[in-house]
């Protein structure tokens, strides 16, 4: 584990700048007429077939023409950027249950799905369900329309599938972790070996079912040459509402404010304005992701709608003990009343939940 004695800018394809990514295509991975009518079957396949979504697996559905696909999703993610955007499924002609089917299998063969709600959802949606802004502390940050703080997900993999873009604004913003340590290095050496410690995060906030108020984990983690990220400042400063939580230093608390800073930096996020059918595969421990604010299309079928996937992807990623959110479960590991296990209904928003 590297130490603050041995602390260096980290290199490689994942200390990426957006103001150097945004003209140029390489992150845009375009479907071939062959992978687009495989997947477009085999979607069709796993409608008919209906299969548990929590205990469905890739090899029930073989994707032979999109090997090609699946290789460079694996490779970006595990070894590259962090990141890449699938583009050309044609989800306008599909339906929901069809793309959502398409989707879900895509992400059967890069990982296994995860409980993302209390209610053990495996298929979540990003979608504003009331008017509530981010200053309610009710309120979810995948059901509002205000833009989002960077921040990692509760998962190793985080895929989102646009189905419907918003009228205005919504653009998927990521931030590569690697360049924020390399500035915060570059501008305060002093502060950097923090990023190393454990912190207290607020578990309670994220999930209000949770055993504990908090969570520890460093932000960031270098073994045998990987290097990972772990970030959103905003839990780290609520779980200090807990008074058993040890209050932060003024160390500690210069360099989540100077995360914050540099995270929105000029140059350094990539924005990506999602068309429908976009999908987006990003590894958590790689970039950190936001979005911008948005307007919603006044009709509530054409409001903004994303399906999401939360994946765990074990290829064997050196990381430092206790690192990430690691006290999640995967699928199937819960039965909880109110889950939507098939296709049909899993593609269809609860808007009972997250107002």
């Amino acid at each position: 584990m590297t130490t603050a004695i041995d602390l260096a800018p980290i290199s490689g394809p994942s200390a990426w700048r957006g103001d150097e990514l945004r003209t140029s295509t390489e992150w845009v991975y375009q479907l071939s007429d062959a992978e687009r009518a495989e997947l477009e079957t085999v979607g069709r396949r796993f409608v008919a077939d209906n299969p548990d979504l929590r205990t469905v697996t890739a090899a029930d559905y073989p994707l032979p023409a999109c090997a090609g696909l699946n290789e460079e999703c694996a490779r970006q993610l595990d070894s590259g950027r962090g990141f890449i955007l699938v583009r050309g499924l044609r989800t306008e002609e599909y339906g929901d249950t069809l793309a959502g089917a398409i989707f879900y299998v895509m992400g059967l063969h890069l990982g296994v799905p995860m409980g993302q709600n209390q209610m053990g959802d495996v298929l979540d949606h990003v979608i504003a369900t009331s008017n509530k802004t981010l200053d309610d502390p009710s309120a979810l940050p995948s059901r509002v329309r205000d833009r989002l703080p960077f921040h990692s997900d509760s998962s190793d993999v985080v895929a989102l599938m646009c189905l419907r873009a918003a009228k205005a604004g919504g653009a998927s913003s990521l931030v590569s972790g690697t360049t924020i340590y390399n500035e915060i290095l570059r501008r305060r050496p002093d502060l950097a070996p923090l990023l190393f410690e454990p912190w207290h995060w607020d578990w309670h906030r994220q999930d209000p079912d949770a055993p504990a108020h908090t969570y520890t984990s460093p932000i960031c983690s270098y073994v045998d040459g990987i290097f990972s990220t772990y970030a959103g400042t905003s839990m780290i400063f609520s779980a200090q509402d807990y008074p058993e939580v040890p209050r932060l230093t003024e160390a500690q608390i210069e360099l989540l404010h100077l995360y914050d800073e540099v995270s929105q930096a000029p140059g350094l996020a990539l924005d990506m304005d999602f068309q429908p059918g976009d999908v987006q595969w990003l590894l958590n421990y790689a970039a950190l992701h936001s979005r911008t604010g948005y307007v919603d299309f006044p009709e509530p079928e054409r409001r903004r709608h994303l399906l999401r996937l939360w994946l765990k992807r074990d290829v064997g990623r050196p990381l430092v003990g206790g690192f990430g959110k690691h006290v999640v479960t995967e699928r199937g590991s819960e039965i909880a009343p109110g889950g939507r296990f098939h296709i049909a209904e899993a593609v269809e928003p609860n808007f009972e939940w997250g107002n």
